[in-house]
């Protein structure tokens, strides 16, 4: 595949735009686990091969474990995330794949229960800045390192 357009060379602004909300989600409350499985899931969905590649990579270097990172696209099949982590994922879901339902009742009555206010605004966030990310990886051809 050939790359395309270098966004960050030929807008740099629009890129660092995208970096200032990435150093907004490092002051979350988000851990750096919770940060990474957003990640690497919408980036499953989005089918974002640099993304995957990347947030895999950073998560094993933060301590994420190989059997949780190789079964997260089937989360719902296995006992090894806790009930947070579980909110978090569905979160992740709905608003990545927003045209099948949107974040739904079930879904943000769940988070609701569990987080304050702030904590789900910081999720949703980490789910905007990886879409972003991945729609930028992905219409640009960036290259797996």
């Amino acid at each position: 595949m050939k790359t395309r357009v270098n966004v960050q060379a030929t807008e740099p602004a629009a890129f660092k735009a995208m970096f200032g909300l990435e150093a907004y989600l490092k002051t979350s409350k988000l851990t750096p686990i919770q940060l990474h499985l957003i990640k690497i899931r919408a980036s499953q969905i989005n089918g974002c091969a640099f993304c995957i590649d990347m947030h895999t990579k950073e998560a094993l270097k933060d301590g994420e474990t190989q059997q949780r990172i190789f079964l997260l696209n089937a989360w719902e099949e296995t006992t090894l995330y806790t009930e947070e982590e579980r909110v978090i994922l569905a979160i992740t879901e709905e608003v990545t794949v927003i045209t099948k339902a949107g974040l739904t009742d079930k879904t943000y009555n769940a988070a609701l229960a569990m987080f304050d206010e702030n904590f789900i605004t910081q999720i949703i966030m980490a789910v905007v800045a990886i879409n972003g990310w991945n729609r930028i990886a992905i219409s640009t051809h960036m290259p797996v390192q």
